[in-house]
C-alpha cells in the first residue's frame, strides 16, 4: 500500500515536473518558460494537476540548494550539469515532497530519502548560504552591500510572491474592475498605498478571463507600479520610455498621461516591441510609439527631446527573484560587472535626451547599491553640475508584499551644453497605434 500521498501524486505529473526540472538546471531554460509549455501540452490538466506542477518546479527551484542537501547529495555538485542526474532529480523532489508533506513520497525512485534521513539532513549544521538556498558567493555578495538588511531580505526573496494587478484607468475604475472579476469568482482587494493596484486573494488563471482580453488589467507587481509616478508625467507631455521592453511600465505611463501627449518607447529587441504594440492596442493606449534602438544613432536623434526619461536599466533582477528565482542559479559575478558597465553607459548616453529643467528616473529591480545609488551617485560625480539628485526611491523585497526596487529622479538644468541641441518634434522613425 502506497498510503494516501499515492492519491495526491499523480505520476504523470511528477514526471512532467522532473523532465522540467532538468530543463531548467541541466539545459539552462527559464522555469517560466518551461512551465507555459508544459501547460500547454497538458491541456486537459485539471486546475489541481496544474497547481501540484508549477508549486512543485517553483519550490525545487527557488530551493535547490536546500533541497539538494536535504536529499544527501554532495553540496559541491548542486549546480554542475554532468552531475545532475534524473535519479537525482527525483531523491531532490522526494526531499522536497518529504519536507512539505512529511511524509515519503510514494515512487521506487524516491525510495532512498526517507523522513528520517530528511530530518537528520534537516538538522545537520550547514553554511548560510545552503540553508538560504544561494550560491555562496551571491549570500557573501548581499550581506557585505547590505548589511543587517540582508537576512530579513533573504527571507522574503525566498517567498513566492503574490499576483498583482494594475487597473487600466483608460477603460476602467479600480471598484469597477474588482466588481467584474468577482463575477468571474475572482477575488481581489486593494493594495495599500498603490491606487491602481489589486492583489488576488487566491491565485487563478487570468489570461483567458474577458476582462483581460478586454485591456482592463495588466499583470504588474505592486512594487513595480511605483516607478512610473515616481516620474511625474502629466497629461500633453513627451516621454521617453528608454528601456521599454514588453512595456509594462510604457502602459502605465500612457495611463497617467490619460492618453494625451506622446511616448516613444525604446528597446534593443524587436520581438518585446512587437509584444508591446500588441499590448498597447489591448490596453487603447494610442498615444505609445515603439522604436526599434539600431545604434548610438537611434539615441542621438533624440537629444535634448523630452520632458520625462525613464531608464529601467538592464540589472541583476535581485529584487525579484520570488518572480524569477531561477535568476540566482544561472547570475554570476562577471555578468554583475557586465550589467554595471551597462547601466553606467545608459546613464551617461540617454541622459542627453531630456530636455533643459525635464526629469529622468533611473531605476532597478536590484537590491544592491551597486547598481542603484552608487551608479547615480558616480554619474552625480562626473556631471553634477547639469543634473541634479531630486528622489530616491528605495523598496525592499516583501515591503508592502511587493518586490524589491530602486528609483532615483534626478532634474537637468536650464542650460543646455555645448554641443546638443533639441531634436525637432515631428521626427520620425517608430510606429503609433
Amino acid at each position: 500500500m502506497l498510503g494516501t500521498a499515492s492519491l495526491k501524486l499523480p505520476r504523470i505529473v511528477i514526471a512532467e515536473v522532473i523532465v522540467a526540472l532538468a530543463d531548467v538546471f541541466i539545459r539552462g531554460h527559464h522555469a517560466d518558460k518551461v512551465i507555459e509549455r508544459t501547460f500547454k501540452a497538458h491541456k486537459k490538466w485539471g486546475a489541481r494537476d496544474r497547481r501540484l506542477f508549477a508549486e512543485s518546479v517553483y519550490d525545487n527551484v527557488r530551493w535547490w540548494r536546500w533541497h539538494w542537501h536535504l536529499a544527501g547529495l554532495p553540496d559541491e555538485e548542486c549546480l554542475n550539469n554532468d552531475l545532475i542526474t534524473e535519479m537525482r532529480l527525483w531523491q531532490v523532489w522526494g526531499a522536497y515532497w518529504v519536507s512539505r508533506e512529511g511524509e515519503w513520497a510514494p515512487f521506487a525512485e524516491c525510495r532512498a530519502v526517507s523522513v528520517p534521513s530528511v530530518r537528520a539532513q534537516t538538522e545537520a549544521k550547514v553554511a548560510p548560504a545552503v540553508r538560504a538556498a544561494l550560491p555562496d558567493w551571491l549570500y557573501e555578495l548581499g550581506q557585505r552591500e547590505t548589511g543587517p538588511a540582508w537576512p530579513q531580505m533573504v527571507q522574503a526573496l525566498n517567498q513566492p510572491a503574490p499576483v498583482d494587478l494594475r487597473v487600466n484607468t483608460l477603460r476602467i475604475s479600480l471598484r469597477d474592475l474588482q466588481e467584474i472579476l468577482h463575477r468571474e469568482t475572482i477575488e481581489a482587494g486593494p493594495v495599500r498605498g498603490i491606487p491602481d493596484a489589486l492583489r488576488l486573494r487566491e491565485r487563478k488563471s487570468l489570461f483567458t478571463t474577458a476582462a483581460f482580453k478586454d485591456g482592463l488589467f495588466e499583470l504588474q507587481d505592486a512594487a513595480s507600479q511605483c516607478i512610473a509616478p515616481f516620474l511625474q508625467v502629466a497629461p500633453g507631455m513627451r516621454v521617453i520610455d528608454a528601456c521599454a521592453g514588453a512595456g509594462g511600465k510604457t502602459l502605465h505611463i500612457a495611463a497617467l498621461m490619460k492618453n494625451k501627449g506622446r511616448i516613444i518607447a525604446l528597446d534593443i529587441h524587436a520581438w518585446k516591441l512587437e509584444e508591446l504594440r500588441r499590448r498597447a492596442r489591448r490596453n487603447g493606449a494610442g498615444i505609445v510609439e515603439a522604436r526599434l534602438v539600431e545604434d548610438a544613432k537611434s539615441i542621438k536623434r533624440l537629444s535634448v527631446s523630452a520632458d520625462r526619461v525613464l531608464l529601467d536599466v538592464p540589472c541583476s533582477g535581485l529584487g525579484v527573484l520570488r518572480r524569477n528565482p531561477d535568476t540566482k542559479w544561472k547570475l554570476s559575478l562577471e555578468e554583475l560587472e557586465r550589467l554595471r558597465m551597462v547601466q553606467r553607459d545608459i546613464l551617461q548616453s540617454h541622459s542627453r535626451m531630456v530636455k533643459p529643467g525635464g526629469k529622468l528616473v533611473y531605476a532597478t529591480c536590484s537590491i544592491l547599491p551597486a547598481e542603484n545609488e552608487r551608479q547615480v551617485r558616480a554619474f552625480l560625480a562626473d556631471r553634477g553640475d547639469e543634473w541634479k539628485l531630486e528622489e530616491e526611491l528605495h523598496l525592499q523585497p516583501g515591503e508592502n508584499g511587493g518586490d524589491g526596487f530602486y528609483a532615483a529622479r534626478l532634474v537637468r538644468s536650464i542650460k543646455i551644453p555645448a554641443g546638443e541641441k533639441e531634436a525637432p518634434v515631428d521626427d520620425a522613425g517608430g510606429e503609433e497605434f
